[in-house]
């Protein structure tokens, strides 16, 4: 049996927006028929204020850092908020895995229908398997040394095994914290298993400063851990045109480039053909009070996709309210947002042909967000309809 949703515009994505039109839809969600008012004129319609669009795709969140919410001080840098994580880790594991299945059933209401998961450990294996979302989960690499760059691939492959049937591989956590031997080494494990690379680029000044000449807020960081650094050589270049080579012909996403420049853009586009670019606002507000240059992104044509980030460094684990926040901040209008939130994340963790759209064969799932006139959004409440 059909059912059919109908409201003031229906978003598909694929195609333009339709005004009062009508979506049937299976038992199993699947959409069946999208249809004008005129062509659904005598059927069983219930009507929503509003405008219904696909599930969202949050293509970065860090699920096993859920009990960190309030924990992390707001505004002090990337450097400082790193050594905050490191301290404030530790958790009691009962409290770790409640929060985690709270956060997960807070996207699941905030019409998240995919997730790409960053993890350092296992601990989220549980969550993610009993989910209503479907998690796609990035095992971090780290060791800047590169004579550890063996071992560390190893470790991490391990977990990333462990996380078997799920869908997992293995990626680099940033530039700073991966030396070029163990990139080649992540690399190689992503061309061999055809899997997908998720990297955090360029959230910070201090990150291009590092690999420009060697100064900045990182060698604090360094310090901090006890680490040895001597051996590293500046590269004169940025981070980002310093460490994309590595992984030049990988499906890749950059996470946060708030400081990614038109130099850097270009320099990605020309090494890499397959690159989406991933923003995080509210996190990006909330560590270095700073957003990444939206405009640019938009005239350089390049595939944007949204992410949370983590309850350590956002109130919320909403794709809604990312997408107000740069509507407010960027003025980028509704449509495009909602591309970056829907298609374009469901194409990067290949998962378009069930997510994205709202199309005939498609289970994207329903979400009624609210918009005024000039399909500006009035609010981050979403209800999901299915």
């Amino acid at each position: 049996m059909l059912k059919y949703f109908s409201a003031d515009w229906i978003f598909p994505v694929s195609s333009s927006p339709i005004k009062n039109g009508v979506i049937a839809v299976n038992a199993a969600g699947e959409i069946q028929q999208v249809l004008t008012a005129a062509a659904a004129k005598n059927l069983d319609v219930v009507h929503h204020k509003g405008a219904i669009v696909p599930g969202f795709i949050n293509t970065h969140c860090h699920l096993e850092l859920s009990h960190m919410l309030g924990l992390i001080p707001e505004k002090t840098g990337l450097v400082e908020f790193v050594q905050s994580i490191i301290k404030s880790r530790q958790s009691d594991t009962l409290q770790i895995e409640l929060a985690m299945q709270k956060a997960d059933q807070q996207m699941f209401e905030n019409g998240i229908v995919a997730v790409g998961d960053i993890a350092n450990q296992i601990v989220s294996k549980a969550i993610k398997q009993n989910s209503k979302i479907h998690y796609y989960t990035f095992v971090e690499a780290m060791g800047f040394n590169p004579e550890r760059a063996a071992a560390i691939m190893d470790y991490t492959k391990g977990i990333r095994e462990a996380f078997s049937p799920l869908s997992a591989a293995v990626v680099p956590h940033a530039p700073y914290s991966v030396s070029p031997e163990l990139f080649r080494l992540i690399n190689t494990e992503a061309q061999n298993e055809g899997s997908l690379i998720s990297v955090h680029n360029q959230e910070t000044v201090d990150e291009n400063a590092f690999f420009e000449d060697k100064t900045g807020g990182f060698l604090a960081l360094y310090q901090f851990l006890g680490l040895d650094i001597s051996f590293f050589e500046p590269t004169k270049k940025t981070s980002l045109q310093s460490w994309l080579p590595y992984i030049a012909k990988q499906k890749t996403l950059l996470v946060h480039n708030t400081v990614s420049n038109r130099a850097d853009v270009e320099f990605a586009k020309q090494n890499n053909s397959n690159l989406y670019w991933c923003l995080c606002p509210l996190a990006n507000l909330y560590i270095e009070n700073a957003l990444p240059d939206v405009d640019l992104l938009v005239e350089e044509g390049v595939k944007i996709t949204l992410g949370t980030d983590s309850l350590a460094s956002n109130h919320q684990l909403n794709i809604l309210a990312e997408m107000k926040t740069l509507q407010e901040h960027k003025q980028v209008d509704f449509e495009k947002l909602l591309q970056w939130a829907t298609i374009n994340g469901a194409e990067f963790l290949g998962l378009d042909e069930r997510f994205g759209t709202i199309e005939i064969g498609k289970t994207p799932g329903l979400n009624l967000v609210q918009l005024s006139e000039g399909f500006i959004i009035e609010s981050d409440q979403v209800t999901r309809l299915i």
